[in-house]
């Protein structure tokens, strides 16, 4: 049996190792049009140490993804995070993040003690979708939206509240408003209370369970040791530079032009939810219209490494409202503070995050001017002058299209998508677009995705 998988990033490269544990005997090409393997995983080898440019942690609590390292033999190089607390930077301040709540959504009207007094009640049908910024400015108001929502939000998707549905990307809150619904005889239901619901069921989920482990952690290798591992142990053959243009039907399989070697049985796209529009254009047209909905933000990361670390705040980082007056970064982790391993080195570590969706200029800055905003926006935000603190490095990073937005209705355009896709037989197309944004859920996804390969 002969796979093509398009994509060398963490949903391809999982892909090539779960084909190669189900069928030891198959023949795996992964075809990546890039440089490198790993994709949105970057590890940038630093003077001082292995540092992420690209995702820097994952949803420990998911624990298929734990025992999927653990499979790895990655066990031992996962670490856990000091346990600092992030802030967030609004009307020239620095405030902590409010405790309770979901995603900076609070339980009470932000502009009163008094429950629900701002928070009228509304009709509600389950199944319904609406962006987390609608609902959350007509019951809360403008404010909680562009100061906290918003920032929480956007360093999980480089959007704001405004462009991410609430059924994919708080789905737990959606659930509560279904729940109270249809518990209501008219069906009118309250933010405050659905979110009072999210926390009740949480509190409850603790105390019926054992578990001690932490939120977050990361490699302290960076995630080349995933990607590498990954890599060494799939078997397959890992072609880079090799761009892929078509994917067309040729007999019972299939032949990818611009990359691929003779014909294949089975074909995996691993790539953003725009490039699989195109390459399945001959086989699977009327996926296109769906993917193409599914709109991509572009960011850019710049690490900074300085000599002394006196003068930073002791938080893990900081989260920017949106259009905060004179600030271009949207976000700073201060890795160094957050990750015990890194702070071990000496020295500090900060990491600027530029650019949401529909903000491709932040993402395009010429890289002095960026590296310039970085350090003028850490002064302006924290005092910490990282000039005079001694620049040792620093790396700049662009992610054309590197995140998708889950807009309203996500979930419904995805599940149409995959649809068209699965009416060809022999085809998926996995990535964050489809599964989540985060390593555990582009991992699960792509191990579904196999499954159902070779099981047909």
């Amino acid at each position: 049996m002969r796979f093509a998988i398009i994509g060398a990033g963490l949903a391809g490269l999982t892909a090539a190792y779960e084909i190669h544990k189900a069928d030891p005997q198959a023949h795996i090409d992964v075809l990546e049009a890039g440089e490198r393997i790993g994709g949105k995983l970057f590890t940038v080898p630093f003077a001082s140490g292995p540092t992420d440019i690209g995702a820097e942690a994952f949803l420990a609590a998911r624990h298929d993804a734990v025992e999927f390292f653990t499979e790895l033999g990655l066990a031992d190089s996962l670490v856990t995070p000091s346990g600092a607390k992030s802030h967030y930077f609004a009307g020239g301040e620095l405030h902590p993040f409010p405790a309770g709540g979901v995603m900076g959504i609070p339980s009470t009207s932000p502009d009163t003690s008094s429950d629900n007094a701002q928070d009228a009640p509304f009709t509600w049908t389950p199944g319904d979708d609406i962006s987390v910024g609608a609902l959350v400015r007509r019951q809360y108001g403008d404010e909680i939206v562009d100061s906290v929502v918003s920032s929480l939000l956007g360093g999980v998707y480089s959007s704001t509240a405004d462009d991410l549905g609430l059924r994919a990307t708080l789905p737990a809150l959606a659930a509560a408003l279904d729940q109270l619904a249809e518990a209501a005889a008219d069906s009118q239901v309250t933010l405050s209370a659905a979110v009072k619901t999210v926390e009740a069921q949480r509190e409850a989920a603790k105390q019926n369970s054992s578990e001690t482990r932490p939120v977050f952690q990361t490699f302290k290798g960076g995630y080349a040791e995933l990607y590498e591992a990954l890599a060494e142990h799939s078997g397959a053959d890992i072609h880079l530079d090799a761009f892929v243009s078509a994917i067309t039907k040729s007999g019972d399989g299939f032949t990818i032009k611009g990359g691929g070697e003779g014909t294949y049985d089975k074909v995996i796209l691993a790539v953003p939810a725009p490039t699989a529009a195109v390459l399945l254009r001959d086989i699977a047209p009327t996926a296109a219209p769906y993917l193409r909905a599914i709109k991509l933000a572009s960011s850019a990361v710049v690490g900074l490494r300085f000599d002394s670390a006196d003068g930073l705040p002791d938080n893990s980082g900081v989260l920017v409202a949106v259009g905060e007056p004179g600030i271009t970064a949207k976000a700073f982790t201060f890795s160094s503070k957050k990750w015990p391993h890194l702070e071990a080195r000496g020295g500090a570590l900060v990491r600027a995050s530029f650019g949401r969706l529909g903000d491709e200029a932040s993402a395009r800055m010429d890289e002095d001017a960026l590296v310039d905003a970085a350090l003028d926006d850490l002064k302006t935000i924290t005092g910490f002058d990282g000039r005079e603190a001694g620049l040792s490095e620093i790396f700049v990073q662009r992610w054309f299209g590197g995140l998708p937005a889950y807009g309203v209705d996500h979930i419904a355009t995805v599940a149409a998508a995959r649809k068209e896709i699965a009416a060809v037989d022999g085809v998926e197309a996995i990535g964050a677009w489809a599964g989540g944004v985060g390593v555990p859920a582009v991992i699960a996804d792509a191990q579904a995705a196999v499954h159902r390969l070779v099981e047909n």
